[in-house]
């Protein structure tokens, strides 16, 4: 691997503006399995592709609940998402705790943006190596949200994350205008299409590496797996998957995860950048 003296901690700044180690965080991201998330007037649903460590191990969890009306899912490092999930719950309990109420999504997010940064300024410490989708339903309605490691938070209409989702993120700018007036049904399937087209031509979505995650007025978070996936997979059945695009992530290899296998070591952009500064 290409490195440098200004990688070594995530205070150093290189000449040209970058924080490296910030950067091999958001690769970790782009090498997790995909996520999609997409939302309608009525609802908010996410999808996820789970991968298994090995054929003898069962499938990782992608879709992790919050509160009853909240959850995220993952694409990154499992250890870094269960410490910003458990704070998020504790959050979400001071909250009932304290007013009675459920916290309202937005104001959660901005806390795992705050709580995302402390470890990007200070010495000694590493960025959070996942990103999440947030999806839940509160008092201003459906929402989806994502995170970075950078500590950026973006409100999303659709939105796909983890590895070969630039394929999941041109079908959902593609069917965009049709996602608000969609039915739970409907929505699931665009869902179910978008994540398909992350996958590599000989492989299916099946009961076992899927998983569907959906948020709704006065219900609480409905996590679907195994068998109640089957319904929703046999509606985008026999169907012809779209064209796909160039795949600025085909680099990362569909067997390294950060639930299982060791991580390849990210690679900065240009490693022509610095000259003379690289260790022999």
């Amino acid at each position: 691997m290409f490195r440098n003296q200004y990688d070594n901690d995530v205070t150093v700044w290189s000449p040209q503006g970058r924080i490296h180690q910030l950067e091999y965080a958001m690769e970790a991201v782009k090498q997790g399995s995909a996520c999609v998330g997409l939302k309608s007037k009525t609802h908010a649903i996410l999808v996820a592709l789970k991968r298994a460590p090995s054929e003898l191990s069962a499938h990782q969890k992608k879709i992790l609940p919050i509160d009853d009306h909240v959850a995220v899912s993952i694409a990154g490092l499992t250890a870094d998402a269960r410490l910003l999930c458990n704070f998020m719950r504790n959050e979400c309990l001071n909250s009932r705790w304290g007013w009675n109420k459920p916290l309202p999504v937005s104001r959660l997010v901005s806390m795992i943006g705050s709580k995302s940064q402390i470890p990007t300024q200070r010495y000694g410490r590493r960025p959070f190596g996942v990103g999440l989708l947030v999806a839940g339903y509160d008092s201003q309605g459906p929402h989806i949200y994502q995170t970075c490691p950078s500590a950026n938070y973006y409100d999303c209409k659709a939105m796909a994350i983890g590895a070969r989702s630039q394929s999941a993120r041109t079908y959902l700018e593609k069917h965009l205008d049709v996602f608000l007036d969609c039915s739970l049904d409907e929505l699931v399937k665009h869902g179910l299409r978008a994540l398909r087209d992350t996958l590599p031509t000989e492989v299916d979505l099946t009961q076992k590496n899927c998983s569907i995650g959906i948020a709704a007025k006065d219900t609480k978070f409905a996590i679907l797996d195994d068998d109640a996936v089957a319904p929703y997979l046999a509606l985008i059945e026999g169907e012809e998957r779209s064209s796909r695009a160039p795949q600025e992530e085909s680099a990362a290899p569909m067997e390294a995860e950060e639930e299982g296998g060791a991580q390849p070591e990210p690679v900065p952009a240009d490693p022509q950048s610095v000259d003379d500064t690289m260790d022999q």
